[in-house]
């Protein structure tokens, strides 16, 4: 790494894991079963002959039907061992009785050759019926599989507006994927990536400052923040004066000043309270790490992706064209005003989470209309050399409209609300 290290997430993630992980794994699956009975099968008809098995559901009336004659009869012939079968069909023949008698758990019923050389597999009712009762007093087990580190972001509210609608299926579908990865074995870090950061947030701290002007020695009684945001919007929208103040506090909170962070704290926990309710309801864990976190390592990431070539100068504005995309618009990393936006901060998250973190696997739960900023995200990635082996993935879902049929727009403050 090429600055220090950050502090850890997924403290609630893993206790979740420690908690509620079954401490087995499940037997071979009925596909791996009959896969291994017909590798055997094969051993003990041809030794020394190797050829893939290719055993696959049936479409004929049997269960399954292992296709793997046709190619080992060629590789018989390319041995220089045909005589040992005439025909693909014979092949089959020596495989079947092979298969009967390789099954020493009682998984077949019986093994039938048909056509050319294809081997209907039909599976013993004993044993389906012992595999149901198992699942039904032990409940189901993990497929065996090697546990990786996974960042699962999703939900990702924006500070200071309700939750609306729309973000319920991130939501849900994001719960659904890292419980799935969770009872797998994995380790999930279940990431709220919060909208805490912005240029808003100078609009909203100056409002804050005039509505509760004693909001430094009493916390703020925001009972509604939907209502609050719009206010500020119409304040900004029609004061010229207050748009110069919101503008102020922008600098002052991006450069540090005590009274603008302490303001924007006390937004951020007003919104803070408020998620949880929601996610207490919907029985969903969620670890926040916001927009902001990230704001420390944008520099230096954008700093390293100059050296090494990966971002260039266009126009006074940072940018990224990662190759291998079909998309005109590129990544911009650093405004020409020197400013910082949503790409700024994705590429640092990416690069924490997959250096910092050391997670082997990403996953963005977000809706499709961002499937063209992941896309770049990922591919920017890939060619800052930071992802190797590990998985990135985006799980897009469709966009979720007003009325109007439009995307729902939260700055706007007019959305059907979650909780109401």
């Amino acid at each position: 790494p090429f600055f220090a290290r950050g502090h850890d997430t997924g403290k609630r993630s893993s206790d979740r894991q420690r908690h509620d992980m079954p401490s087995t794994s499940a037997p071979p699956t009925l596909l791996q079963a009959l896969t291994a009975i017909c590798t055997r099968a094969l051993e003990a008809s041809f030794p020394g002959i190797s050829c893939a098995i290719h055993v696959a559901p049936s479409t004929k009336g049997a269960h399954y039907q292992n296709n793997t004659a046709m190619p080992l009869f060629k590789a018989l012939k390319d041995a220089g061992r045909s005589a040992e079968a005439a025909s693909p069909k014979a092949v089959a023949e020596k495989l079947a009785a092979q298969m009967t008698a390789c099954d020493t758990d009682g998984l077949l019923a019986r093994c039938e050759v048909a056509g050319p050389g294809f081997i209907n597999i039909f599976v013993a009712p004993a044993y389906l019926e012992s595999t149901v009762n198992s699942i039904l007093r032990h409940g189901p087990m993990p497929p065996p599989c090697a546990p990786k580190r996974v960042v699962v972001d999703f939900s990702s509210p924006n500070v200071a507006k309700e939750m609306h609608v729309g973000h319920l299926r991130s939501t849900i579908i994001g719960d659904t994927i890292s419980r799935l990865l969770e009872f797998c074995g994995h380790r999930v870090d279940r990431v709220n990536h919060v909208g805490d950061w912005g240029t808003q947030f100078g609009m909203l701290i100056g409002h804050l400052k005039n509505v509760f002007p004693d909001y430094a020695t009493k916390p703020p009684p925001i009972g509604d923040l939907q209502q609050f945001y719009k206010d500020a919007k119409k304040v900004f929208d029609d004061d010229e004066a207050f748009k110069k103040v919101a503008h102020a506090e922008v600098v002052r909170l991006q450069a540090g000043d005590a009274d603008s962070r302490f303001a924007w704290r006390q937004i951020c926990e007003v919104s803070r309270r408020e998620f949880e309710k929601v996610y207490s309801r919907l029985q969903v864990e969620l670890e926040e790490v916001g927009e902001s976190f990230y704001n420390e390592y944008i520099p230096p990431v954008i700093r390293h992706l100059t050296e090494i070539g990966v971002a260039h100068d266009s126009d006074g504005a940072m940018v990224i064209f990662p190759p291998g995309t079909k998309h005109e618009q590129p990544l911009i990393v650093r405004k020409s005003d020197g400013g910082f936006g949503y790409d700024s901060t994705d590429m640092a998250a990416v690069w924490y989470r997959l250096l910092e973190l050391q997670a082997d696997w990403l996953v963005y739960v977000t809706d499709a209309g961002q499937s063209q900023h992941f896309e770049l995200i990922f591919a920017a990635a890939r060619q800052a050399g930071w992802v190797g082996d590990k998985r990135l993935d985006h799980c897009p879902f469709g966009l979720v409209c007003g009325d109007d049929g439009k995307k729902f727009k939260t700055r706007s403050g007019e959305v059907t609300r979650l909780v109401d």
